[in-house]
């Protein structure tokens, strides 16, 4: 049959059922009413009749219609001159009228989830009635079609399913989500209403609860006489007291049932909790610090030195009664050094010495600002920050309080906690300072801070000039063996059950622990080996008898629990080609040694660098072979030697590295290479070159000497300026090395590179 085409873009009419549209359908009897959606037509429409037409107030012309069934669109016609609407070939579509078990079924869970629908929404029977009368499974899975809150996508689905078990299935599972939302809806509206009476409940409650106290004679007056005495207990500044008395009177006033009260206690609490008032006596006595700080710590000569200054200027302070100016403990130590050095486990030794309490607030991965100033009693879960809580636990108003890792700190939108620890540390400010949370003035002068951190490339200028820096740059071998026989060995046997009878470690077996296994600045992996040790020991003393529970560690022992050498004093293998130079460099662990290797190929004349090296590194590279080529006549290199491509490696290639103190050793590996000649094994180096061949000073002279002692090397070659830096190395490590000062890379050379063979051919040999 051909109908008259009615586009529907906002509806979808399902057979038997009667619509209202805005469409004009001329003198038309029937009309097929066809689905479009983004200018794209359906598959199934449904052909209608008209039973009435006319037009709207506004003049449009509207169509009442009857859906009587499908209809598949065939091939569409354009309309003629009087009658320019389109008609389409439509192949009918009708019913069957199935009757097998699984549409039975699928009937049967249809009205069971449209009942539960129609029970939640309250219907007054109407629509079950409706329901009840239409028969036919296609029918019934139709009035899924008059749900209003079924989507159009859905409806066309539901539309163009021809088989109607294949509809009955798309109709339930539509049903069913409209089941679960309203199931959803239902539970939400029932928990407000739950909650609501709730509140309604504990309200008489609360109401009976104070007639109850008022007949008893405990009335709120008792929580506010407990306030006032806690408020007095706390001997607290005259302007905080005026606050707590504020508080407190509003809190009166509100009335226990007020939304604020909890808030208000809250804070009255935080308040109280604040020890305004307590001190620890000092013990200022400087032999006695630093009998304390011996005995917990071997060498650190510089911290101990300067703790002891501190309490001796605090004793003649005292005894001498000079006036108080608020910063006489102004100064902020901060100790600077790698992992693994005893940074953070001073500071306690540095409380117990003072006789005072100690407190450690760790800083790494920081990035909020109210962790630091707290937050302000507007948001709900304020509370103070970490300074003041800091102050609270530790029950005085003069701690040590222990700033662990100030370098990792960090910022975002949240803010930079960074800045508020300038209020902090800063002598002339912190005797003022003010929580956001508490919004009183706190007196810090009296505290002690002691800041800690592994690099200083991440501290903030302003901040890292309110603090004195004190360096750990390692321990040298000697100092790692008395630190290991001293407290290192005794807490192992401890931790592992062991008595000190039971097993014996010579001094031999922990320098081959320190030399072969550990290679760090500090003690924390030779800790962990020693724990290693004596674990394997612990497992031989449980396994004998008690009369031959004792075991001796020895080197094969060494070897069964350890495994095999995990480190090596390589510099006699990897220098002795020509083209590799051994440098010195500093990490965020310490001191180490760094192999520069050079070698040239046919190819382009060019520079290749290679290691992971950052921008200095490139630039120290290129000045280096930019010297060798300017100065090839005094260093005997033929010039067909440079018309080639050369390669420049630092080894380690996963690793970063970077820093101004590798030009001397890369000038090195490049005229070892060119002339055949190669480095001693015995030296390292360390130092900038300049395009004139002068050496520049560098830093962390301690931590590469220290590294190159341990890697076995007795020779260093320094920059000149650095001379004085000399006086930090311990005596021992001077005595066993000799130091090189120098002010150009013509000395380097003379230094580093062995003697030429007599007879040899330099351009043969590059």
């Amino acid at each position: 049959m051909t109908y008259r085409l009615i586009a529907l873009d906002d509806a979808i009419v399902f057979p038997t059922v009667t619509a209202t549209l805005p469409i004009d359908v001329g003198e038309e009897e029937r009309v097929f009413l066809l689905p479009r959606r983004d200018g794209e037509y359906g598959r199934v429409g449904v052909v209608a009749e008209v039973v009435e037409h006319g037009v709207s107030r506004r003049g449009a012309p509207v169509a009442t219609v009857v859906g009587l069934h499908r209809g598949l669109a065939g091939a569409a016609q354009a309309g003629d001159g009087d009658n320019d609407h389109p008609r389409v070939e439509v192949q009918e579509i009708h019913d069957g009228h199935p009757d097998d078990e699984h549409t039975r079924e699928l009937v049967r869970e249809y009205r069971a989830v449209v009942e539960e629908i129609l029970e939640l929404r309250g219907d007054d029977g109407r629509i079950a009635a409706f329901l009840r009368s239409v028969e036919e499974p296609g029918a019934l899975a139709d009035t899924s079609g008059l749900a209003p809150d079924i989507s159009n996508e859905g409806k066309r689905r539901l539309l163009e399913t021809i088989d109607v078990s294949q509809r009955l299935e798309i109709a339930v599972e539509l049903q069913r989500e409209r089941l679960a939302e309203l199931q959803v809806r239902s539970k939400i509206r029932d928990d407000v209403e739950s909650g609501a009476q709730k509140q309604q409940r504990e309200y008489f409650l609360r109401k009976q609860m104070e007639s109850i106290r008022k007949e008893l004679g405990e009335d709120q007056t008792d929580l506010i006489g407990e306030y006032e005495r806690k408020i007095a207990e706390a001997e607290m500044p005259e302007k905080v007291a005026e606050q707590a008395e504020k508080e407190l009177r509003r809190l009166e006033r509100q009335g226990e049932q007020s939304p604020e009260s909890s808030m208000i206690r809250s804070y009255l609490d935080w308040l109280i909790a604040v020890p305004w008032a307590k001190r620890s006596e000092d013990r200022l006595d400087p032999a006695h610090t630093r009998e304390v700080l011996d005995a917990d710590h071997a060498g650190l000569d510089d911290v101990k030195k300067r703790i002891t200054e501190f309490v001796a200027v605090r004793k003649l302070r005292e005894d001498r009664e000079v006036e108080d100016d608020g910063r006489a403990n102004g100064t902020i130590l901060t100790l600077v050094g790698p992992p693994g050095t005893g940074k953070t486990s001073i500071g306690e030794s540095i409380a117990r010495s003072l006789g005072r309490k100690f407190v450690r607030l760790s800083l790494g991965g920081l990035h909020d600002e109210a962790e630091i100033r707290g937050h302000r009693r507007t948001y709900i879960g304020a509370l103070p920050g970490r300074i003041v809580r800091a102050l609270r636990d530790a029950g005085t108003m003069n701690p040590v309080i222990l700033l662990d890792e100030v370098d990792k700190v960090g910022s975002d939108w949240r803010g930079d906690p960074t800045a508020a620890l300038l209020e902090v540390l800063d002598p002339a400010q912190n005797n003022t300072f003010r929580d956001n949370y508490l919004d009183v003035e706190i007196d810090l002068s009296e505290v002690v801070f002691i800041a800690t951190a592994n690099l200083l490339d991440t501290v903030p200028a302003p901040l890292l000039d309110r603090m004195e820096l004190i360096r750990f740059d390692g321990y040298t071998t000697e100092e790692k063996l008395a630190i290991a026989n001293g407290y290192l060995l005794p807490r192992q046997l401890k931790r592992n059950g062991l008595r000190a009878e039971e097993v014996v470690v010579a001094d031999e077996v922990l320098r081959s622990v320190i030399a072969e296994y550990t290679r760090e600045a500090g003690v924390r992996q030779l800790e962990r080996e020693i724990g290693k040790l004596l674990r394997g020991a612990a497992t031989r003393v449980a396994a004998a008898a008690p009369a031959e529970a004792r075991v001796e560690i020895d080197a094969e022992f060494l070897r069964e629990t350890l495994g095999r050498q995990k480190f090596f004093q390589e510099s006699v293998e990897r220098t002795a080609i020509p083209g590799v130079s051994t440098g010195l460099a500093v990490t965020g662990t310490g001191g180490d040694i760094l192999f520069i290797e050079a070698t040239a190929m046919d190819g382009d004349k060019g520079l290749v660098l290679t290691g992971q090296l950052g921008d200095v590194m490139k630039e120290s590279a290129r000045i280096a072979l930019s010297y060798v080529r300017a100065h090839r006549e005094e260093l005997g290199i033929p010039a067909e030697a440079f018309q080639r491509e050369f390669h420049v490696h630092v080894p380690a290639g996963a690793i970063p590295k970077d820093g101004p103190s590798a030009g001397t050793a890369m000038t090195t590996a490049l005229v070892s290479l060119l002339t055949g000649r190669p480095v001693k094994h015995t030296v390292g180096m360390t130092g900038e070159v300049t395009l004139q061949g002068r050496v520049l000073p560098i830093g962390g002279l301690k931590q590469k000497v220290l590294a190159a002692h341990a890697a076995g090397l007795t020779e260093v070659i320094l920059p000149e300026r650095n001379r004085g830096d000399l006086d930090e190395v311990p005596e021992e490590v001077r005595e066993q090395m000799a130091f090189h000062p120098v002010m150009s890379i013509g000395e380097v050379l003379g230094l580093a590179l062995e003697p030429a063979e007599s007879g040899a051919d330099v351009a043969t040999v590059s």
